[in-house]
């Protein structure tokens, strides 16, 4: 009997069972420490980018255009010229329009001088009242001509100067719709060239109103400080990465698109490398304001049921596994925002978490989480500088 005892406690121990009396040693994991911190509230929106101004370019006067001056898709500055048109015409109606103005005010000094000497009549009775009220009415005749024909010069010099088309704002050009030789017409209705100001440019913003209705509640909320300058917004781009400069909302629709359910939110962003163009569609993140007092669990962290319910593992000061439900319906980065159920120095479990069950005890070490939300060794104290000689 004994020795069937033995045989068998060897075949299970050949069986690779445990023996008895030995346990299974406690599965290792990596943990975090929590404290509270700050986090934007963010809100994922799409939209679309639309130049900040819009200016067709149409000719003031008519006439034969003789030199287009801009290279089609080029940039342009406000005052650039980009057509010349034939100005010959324009001249002389100039040239004309200063000899008649010189004409008139050559009239002036004699019809002056004839009301004056009327004037030193009428005190000895030399001249009748009438002569005088015609030599007065003759003076400001000649005046008034004066005043007309400068005004027809300096007409004559607007459109002389409209025979130079310029550009009305700094922007990219598109192509010209007419060539050298065309024949344009004053105010026509086929616009020569379109500029489009794209420094700053724009981001209309689409929002749901269910959307609109969360940026309000978390602004009203206790602890969200909300931004000096309005909601930040950063952009992402087709590729991925996330557009250099920082835009915030400068006006918001006051209406609701019945049609989409959407408000137009306008956000600026500066552009000075002409990255962005009209029409681009954008995913932006509308920053609301910051909420302070919350914890940042990494995702890595948080497992989800099938019903979507968020759960974490921490570590109790005996080191067994405590899992506990949570609220973790924002993300920011690679965390999840977390507002209760969280104190601070909890030990929270990243690593390991697949080997671990509520209740188990555990041996923990302290680690490291990179900025990609990779877990990594603890890196050790410095230790205190040897002062002794």
């Amino acid at each position: 009997m004994l020795g069937a005892k033995s045989d068998g406690a060897s075949a299970g121990a050949a069986g690779g069972g445990t023996p008895a009396g030995m346990q299974m040693p406690a599965p290792e994991v990596g943990f975090i420490v929590v404290h509270p911190t700050s986090a934007p509230i963010v809100e994922e929106v799409a939209g679309r980018t639309a130049a900040s101004a819009v200016a067709e370019i149409r000719p003031q006067v008519g006439g034969i255009i003789e030199k287009r001056v801009f290279e089609e898709g080029s940039r342009v500055n406000a005052g650039d010229v980009l057509y010349r048109i034939d100005a010959r015409s324009y001249q002389a109606t100039l040239d004309a329009a200063k000899a008649d103005l010189e004409r008139y005010e050559a009239s002036v000094p004699s019809a002056q001088a004839k009301f004056d000497r009327y004037q030193e009549l009428a005190n000895v009775n030399g001249v009748s009242k009438q002569d005088i009220d015609e030599a007065r009415s003759a003076l400001l005749q000649a005046k008034a001509a004066v005043a007309s024909a400068a005004s027809a010069v300096r007409t004559a010099e607007i459109n002389l100067g409209y025979t130079e088309v310029k550009a009305p704002i700094s922007g990219l050009i598109g192509r010209s719709s007419v060539t050298e030789g065309a024949l344009v017409t004053a105010g026509q209705a086929t616009a020569l060239a379109t500029i489009r100001q794209i420094d700053p440019i724009y981001v209309d913003l689409s929002a749901s109103s269910t959307s609109m209705s969360r940026m309000r509640q978390a602004i009203e909320r206790d602890g969200v400080t909300a931004g000096k300058e309005g909601p930040r917004v950063t952009l992402k781009l087709d590729d991925n990465t996330v557009y250099e400069e920082v835009g915030h909302i400068i006006s918001t629709e006051a209406n609701v698109d019945e049609t989409t359910d959407t408000v137009t939110l306008r956000s600026s962003f500066a552009n000075s490398k002409m990255l962005l163009l009209p029409g681009m569609y954008m995913r932006a993140a509308v920053e609301i304001g910051t909420e302070d007092n919350v914890f940042l669990l990494p995702q890595r962290a948080v497992t989800r049921t099938v019903t979507g319910q968020a759960t974490a593992y921490f570590l109790t000061p005996d080191n067994k596994v405590e899992a506990r439900v949570l609220n973790a319906d924002r993300a920011y980065g690679f965390d999840w925002v977390v507002e209760k159920d969280v104190a601070d120095g909890d030990r929270l479990i990243v690593e390991g978490v697949q080997k671990i069950r509520p209740g188990m005890e555990v041996k923990s070490s302290e680690v490291e989480l990179g900025a990609n939300g990779l877990v990594k060794p603890k890196a050790a104290a410095a230790a205190p500088a040897n002062t002794t000689p």
